[in-house]
């Protein structure tokens, strides 16, 4: 059999090798840079992102753009942003484009721009869930269906926090299915691993290690005044744990190790991150600047300084059971979420039992109909209908003639979800794979970050080579 190879080589990442194979693949296995990001182990891989010629199938490199493909872009951006060795494009027939980055020799104009218009101006975003309980239509809808629009304009860093997961009691066996799961619904959802640095959070230790650090700087009377601390810990009472309290700071730690611009985060995380924003300015106040410099080390801020990232499009999604509640992973009671793993008959009996009022017709923003707004605001979502659109639809109707529309609408919206996480759930093999990558590489960001901290703070670092 013969096969049509596309590679991104960059000499000195091998993990962002890439292959994209057409024809039959004899190993069975999956290849990480697929088209489309496929998750079948049987997916056909009938194209190549490098455009072919017909005489013999050799690769036309007469433009860049035949040649960029996902897995390269961010192997370029990679490259680009740490100053190493060239990165070389190849497609088959032996024909390549070489891309420089500061380090290695001065590079062509064509290549040079398109150099910099994959890197220039890609702010970081970094953002991630506990692995505990099932991901529903609100963190869908609110958080990760905007997350696969950022990987087209940002560095994407998305991670499992399971770390996060245990500042309560849990159950071992499930936490370690949960992060499976969890990090399968990402790919299921959108997240390509090719554009995005898909990783679980314990398999970066520099997280704990610079939680410890941060713990060190951060007034105890910061973290007494986190809202969520106080609510959590009056329902625990005497078993309330330390992790719960420190919890803000790991959060810091995760978003600091890799020099997020932007942190996406819900009107609960609001405090959290302007925590997170306190604490690099102490840390960059007290150990960075010329001081640093006279030290002996590189000078200037150790940490970036993150903002809020309010994303252009997203969902408020409420309780099925109480339209002024947030729909929750935590709620005791399952019938107030649509979960992204529920069959159809579960969708059905849910949107058939959800709480409803009495008025007449159907309507938006009536403030003494929450649980009319939240579900036209479903529907809207659902079908992909503007809001416009959806109240002429709907304004004549009875609950009784909605909830069957409704039901449809979102089994019709998951189908093509659920479809791919049972793909992915049937190969676990590959979701570890994707995750040992995405270890790989936020490793490599996080050690860096790490270790100018350290240095900053005044530790001997070790010596390499």
């Amino acid at each position: 059999a013969h096969h049509r190879v596309c590679r991104a080589v960059i000499s000195s990442r091998p993990m962002y090798a890439l292959r994209h194979l057409s024809g039959p693949n004899a190993t069975g296995q999956r290849v990480a840079g697929s088209s489309g990001g496929s998750s079948s182990p049987t997916a056909s891989r009938s194209s190549c992102c490098c455009s072919a010629s017909s005489n013999g199938g050799s690769g036309n490199t007469s433009s860049s753009a035949n040649m960029l493909h996902r897995g390269v872009a961010r192997s370029f951006r990679i490259a680009a942003r740490e100053r190493k060795s060239p990165v070389v494009a190849r497609c088959a027939g032996g024909s390549s484009t070489v891309v420089e980055t500061a380090a290695a020799t001065a590079p062509s104009a064509d290549a040079k721009a398109a150099a910099d218009g994959l890197v220039a101006q890609r702010k970081r975003v970094l953002s991630g869930v506990q692995p505990t309980g099932k991901l529903h239509l609100g963190n869908y809808m609110g958080a990760i269906k905007n997350w696969v629009g950022l990987q087209e304009t940002y560095d994407t860093f998305f991670c499992v926090v399971d770390l996060h997961a245990i500042t309560v009691p849990h159950d071992p066996k499930e936490l370690r299915d949960s992060t499976r799961t969890m990090a399968a619904t990402y790919l299921a959802a959108g997240i390509d691993p090719d554009r995005a640095t898909v990783f679980v959070q314990s398999h970066v230790t520099a997280h704990a290690e610079l939680q410890w650090l941060l713990n060190c700087v951060t007034p105890i009377g910061w973290l007494n005044r986190m809202i969520q601390f106080k609510e959590k810990s009056r329902k625990q009472g005497e078993e309330v744990r330390a992790g719960l309290l420190t919890y803000p700071v790991l959060m810091a730690a995760d978003i600091l190790l890799y020099q997020a611009d932007l942190v996406p985060v819900g009107e609960d995380q609001k405090q959290h991150l302007e925590l997170t924003r306190d604490i690099a300015e102490r840390v960059n106040g007290l150990y960075g600047g010329k001081g640093w410099k006279k030290r002996g080390g590189r000078g200037g801020r150790v940490f970036k300084v993150p903002e809020v990232f309010i994303p252009p499009a997203g969902a408020r999604v409420m309780s099925l059971q109480d339209g002024t509640a947030k729909m929750s992973k935590s709620a005791e009671n399952d019938l107030s979420r649509i979960n992204l793993t529920d069959t159809a008959k579960d969708i059905q009996n849910k949107v058939k039992r959800c709480k409803t009022d009495a008025f007449e017709g159907l309507e938006f923003g009536n403030e003494e109909r929450p649980e009319c707004t939240n579900l036209l605001t479903l529907y809207q979502l659902a079908s992909g209908q503007t809001k416009e659109a959806v109240a002429a639809e709907v304004a004549a109707m009875r609950w009784g003639d909605f909830k069957p529309k409704l039901a449809d609408a979102l089994v019709a919206h998951l189908e093509p979800i659920q479809t791919k996480y049972a793909d992915l759930m049937s190969d676990p093999a590959y979701i570890d794979s994707v995750l040992t990558r995405g270890a790989d590489a936020a490793n490599e960001t996080a050690a860096r970050t790490l270790a100018d901290c350290k240095d900053a703070m005044g530790f001997v670092l070790p010596r390499r080579g």
